[in-house]
């Protein structure tokens, strides 16, 4: 913490927008992660390497206070297989919406574009982007070929054999 307050962090892929700069034409970016953000970006979300990521994002006023992000982004990148833990590749291509506005502008009826709250005069669409990145990453990726081994089992297994054995030593 600094004697002015507390520090603010930058994330990782951080490209800030100005609110004040958007007019009434649809505001435009190309975005593209540099080798440091994106071995930032793959320690953050747990991958063993994250070779490109990058976004054509548009920002387009809708009123006075409410802004629609649209973009679309591309993504190369290696997980851990969650059987074997060798190196899975994989690779994305995705689009996404986000209405900002004043928390009191969200309206339920708009359930088709998730809404964000304004609480800055900046959007950061390079965070936009890395969040939707990471909810699209694949949960579960596994390595082709990789299977688990289950061992089937017993009849008599679960949680009341036990008791049923014992019931039957009972018995005269």
């Amino acid at each position: 913490m600094s004697a002015d307050g507390p520090e603010f962090s930058r994330p990782e892929f951080s490209r800030i927008v100005s609110v004040a700069q958007l007019g009434t034409e649809p505001y435009r970016q190309e975005i593209r992660a540099t080798e440091k953000e994106r071995e930032a970006l793959a320690e953050r979300f747990g991958l063993l390497a994250l070779d490109r990521l990058m976004a054509e994002v548009e920002l387009v006023r809708q009123g006075q206070d409410t802004i629609l992000l649209q973009a679309a982004f591309e993504a190369a990148f290696v997980q851990s297989c969650v059987v074997t833990l060798d190196p899975v590749d994989g690779a994305m291509a995705a689009n996404f919406a986000l209405r900002y506005g004043p928390p009191e502008a969200e309206v339920e009826d708009q359930e088709d574009v998730a809404f964000e709250p304004l609480v800055n005069e900046f959007i950061d669409i390079g965070e936009a982007v890395a969040q939707e990145f990471s909810l699209a990453l694949p949960s579960f990726p596994r390595s082709p070929g990789a299977v688990v081994e289950i061992d089937e089992p017993q009849a008599d297994a679960g949680p009341f054999a036990v008791l049923s054995r014992l019931a039957d030593r009972e018995k005269p």
